[in-house]
């Protein structure tokens, strides 16, 4: 994504769909967090969240990393640097839209 001086141009569809854009917020905030405890505070279900981190992972902004914790299989997810770059443009774009100043 190449961000020029117009924070409009940081907006970013792929991850404008709500729960995509609340799966960015939590990794954002975190390393990495597991599939199961995004699940819980999305209140969606597997299916619905694997759609969405699909989705992200296509696009390259969610990397996946599969691991046993308490011998069953885990997920656990992790924003990319570039997944980082543009959720954060994209909240830039936001901002900009409702015409508050970044902080």
């Amino acid at each position: 994504m190449t961000i020029t001086g117009d924070p409009l141009d940081g907006f970013d569809a792929t991850i404008h769909a709500p729960n995509r854009l609340r799966v960015c917020a939590l990794l954002d905030a975190v390393v990495e967090a597991e599939f199961g405890a995004i699940q819980e505070r999305l209140d969606v279900s597997a299916s619905v969240l694997s759609k969405h981190v699909s989705v992200l992972i296509e696009a390259g902004y969610v990397k996946q990393r599969k691991a046993t914790r308490d011998t069953r299989q885990r997920v656990w997810l992790q924003l990319t640097d570039a997944g980082r770059t543009a959720y954060r443009a994209h909240l830039a774009a936001l901002r900009a839209i409702v015409g508050e100043q970044p902080a």
